[in-house]
């Protein structure tokens, strides 16, 4: 009976995707600065601000969650390092669906992910690369999207 509770959230979460689909929703706004912090080391902030009654995930899920974790890769440059994980900066919600047994880490408001670089030598560069995250709402879920970014380095 377990599987099929969880199943049965699947099925619906893909409907309530196709349903978010249809209405071309944009619930996130993605601003990327880049702060210098010392000699060759900076900050960088991709920060989400996430409209009222929605939703955005953690990196890390719980092992029943069905939420797709934000993702974010950066493009090899060969004049930095990343140092670390990517951090995450907001107040983390613990979500869990007692009927469908499922849980999911999630934002709302506002989050940023923090990543320190180090650049190997005095240089002006850029960071790039592209977020990749899901929201939902309590009714529904959009499909995941990706958001491309390019950040100076001064």
């Amino acid at each position: 009976m377990r599987n099929v509770k969880k199943i049965l959230g699947i099925i619906s979460s893909f409907v309530m995707v196709a349903q978010g689909q249809s209405q071309g929703l944009n619930p996130v706004n993605w601003n990327f600065t880049s702060k210098k912090t010392g000699d060759k080391t900076y900050e960088i902030r991709l920060t989400a601000t996430i409209q009222s009654g929605w939703h955005l995930y953690s990196q890390s899920q719980p092992e029943d969650a069905i939420a797709i974790p934000t993702g974010i890769t950066f493009n090899s440059n060969p004049l930095l390092t990343l140092e670390n994980k990517v951090k995450e900066v907001g107040k983390m919600e613990k979500f869990h669906d007692e009927k469908l047994e499922l849980s999911a880490n999630q934002y709302s408001n506002k989050v940023e992910f923090v990543q320190v670089v180090k650049l190997k030598a005095n240089a002006k560069t850029n960071i790039s690369g592209s977020v990749e995250y899901q929201t939902c709402d309590d009714k529904k879920c959009l499909p995941p999207k990706t958001v491309n970014f390019s950040i100076a380095l001064k």
